[in-house]
């Protein structure tokens, strides 16, 4: 008999790369909610000697790719997020608001990379399973992606300068 693997555990970091993603915390939650029920309904796919973890986030991913099919071609998640309100003018969040205003911007191939190799700490071989790409790919993609950051970055010294203080 199979042991059911414990998904609970996982919540955290699929919430956190759900948000990132969507840039919403509603349809964060709803992008886990729905991972966790795809998760429970294809159990029986899941090879219990392999990483729990990637596989979640490889469902969640082709889930987020389906959602984004469906809507407008020229809306992406993370563009409603951009123009949200900053409280009390910290310094911290601007900065957080700029660099999330940055990732935005990036393609969304690029921005599935930097988020599973630098916020989720995926190693290549993982996120190129979790995105069903090869290891190269994940590697350009990621290189592209931090290049990207860096100049949009440089190119408004205000932001280097929030995150400094």
């Amino acid at each position: 008999m199979r042991t059911r693997p414990d998904l609970v555990e996982h919540l955290p970091r699929l919430r956190r790369y759900a948000r990132a993603l969507t840039g919403d915390s509603n349809r964060a939650d709803d992008l886990v909610q729905d991972t966790l029920e795809r998760a429970l309904a294809k159990l029986d796919l899941w090879q219990p000697d392999s990483d729990l973890r990637a596989w979640l986030f490889t469902l969640m991913h082709n889930l987020f790719v389906n959602q984004i099919r469906v809507r407008r071609p020229q809306e992406t998640a993370m563009d409603e997020a951009v123009d949200e309100a900053v409280s009390g003018g910290q310094m911290e969040a601007l900065a957080a608001r700029d660099i999330h205003a940055a990732l935005a911007r990036l393609p969304e191939q690029q921005r599935e990379v930097l988020l599973l190799v630098g916020l989720e700490q995926f190693g290549y071989a993982e996120a190129a399973l979790v995105l069903g790409i090869p290891t190269g790919t994940v590697m350009s993609r990621l290189s592209r992606a931090r290049e990207r950051m860096r100049q949009m970055l440089a190119s408004d010294p205000s932001i280097l300068l929030k995150l400094v203080k």
